[in-house]
């Protein structure tokens, strides 16, 4: 079994500060994470002065919020070499326009997640599609020709993983769609994984155990810090919980016992836990014995209560007091 592929998503929640995203990057490595993913964002590049702002945006305008946390090339590259050469994980970033990408090829990133609110913007995934990275594409926001459009811009061209997402924040489990991930695996034949936006870790473990190979979930270092996504990311213990339930997970499926050798190991369990067959009363030399003459109880060292069939309508040899286990040398 492959290993699922595990990203902290950080976004824009560092609020601009380079410390701060480096404290993030060290949390999400102490989660145990395979990579950390920031967001790249060029207000000029991507919107239009009067496009309308995100409900969640309350205190500043989203030119304000973008303009305010971004890092140059620079920051860029620091962050990079930090995760990477100090945190042993993968960095990388998604980005909103064409300039964004050739900016993080400066940066020198190896793979382009691709947000789920540009995956009917064929420019931008043509663009991409020429720098032969990976592409990881979120598909929360698209129909079945959209995404059928996105995917064949990559086809043949670039490593490709599509991930099952719902755009809701957060997402109810019975909203997650992991059905579509199945369906989008058997529809393109590609990797799958889950973008998940659900809270707790139930809903991504599942899609591991359903053959998930990537799993994306927003970070934080408290849900109390400012920012859109912070209030709906995972907190570092139960980030590490996630990270430690999927590995288990993948154990117990990659992992086979032979059932009968198993149990040979058991021997002590089944002692303390099984039943024996034991007289119910007291049978006198003679007496044939019936149903009603016996009892099962602990341990389990006698005649296992399975055989007790082979016990009805034997002879008793020699007195059985009650409540005695029962051994075949005293039958006939």
């Amino acid at each position: 079994m492959k290993k699922t592929y595990i990203i902290a998503e950080i976004g824009n929640t560092h609020e601009g500060s380079l410390g701060l995203a480096k404290q993030f990057i060290k949390a999400a490595a102490d989660c145990g994470v395979d990579a950390v993913k920031f967001q790249t964002h060029i207000f000029e590049a991507e919107s239009l002065a009067s496009a309308p702002n995100p409900s969640y945006f309350k205190d500043e305008t989203r030119k304000q919020y973008f303009e305010r946390t971004a890092f140059n090339l620079e920051q860029y590259k620091a962050m990079k070499e930090y995760a990477e050469k100090e945190c042993n994980v993968d960095f990388f970033s998604s980005p909103f326009s064409i300039e964004a990408v050739d900016f993080l090829m400066e940066v020198g990133v190896s793979t382009f997640k691709i947000p789920s609110g540009e995956v009917s913007n064929i420019p931008l995934l043509e663009h991409i599609a020429k720098t032969g990275k990976k592409v990881i594409l979120s598909s929360g926001m698209s129909s079945w020709e959209e995404l059928d459009a996105a995917v064949e811009v990559f086809k043949g061209k670039n490593e490709l993983i599509v991930l099952q997402c719902t755009s809701e924040y957060p997402c109810k489990p019975e909203n997650a769609g992991l059905n579509v991930m199945l369906e989008i695996k058997e529809r393109y034949g590609v990797e799958v994984g889950f973008s998940d936006h659900t809270l707790g870790i139930g809903v991504p473990l599942t899609a591991v155990v359903m053959g998930a190979t990537l799993v994306e979930k927003h970070f934080t270092l408290s849900k109390l810090m400012y920012g859109s996504d912070a209030k709906n990311s995972t907190e570092p213990d139960e980030f590490k919980q996630l990270v430690d339930n999927i590995r288990a997970a993948e154990l117990a499926m990659q992992c086979t016992i032979d059932k009968n050798e198993k149990v040979k190991s058991l021997g002590d369990m089944k002692y303390v836990f099984e039943k024996s067959i034991v007289s119910s009363k007291e049978l006198p030399a003679g007496h044939t014995i019936t149903a009603e003459d016996l009892a099962y109880k602990k341990p389990g060292d006698g005649i296992p209560a399975r055989e007790y069939k082979n016990i009805i309508g034997k002879v008793v040899k020699t007195t059985i007091p009650a409540n005695e286990k029962i051994e075949y040398s005293q039958l006939q």
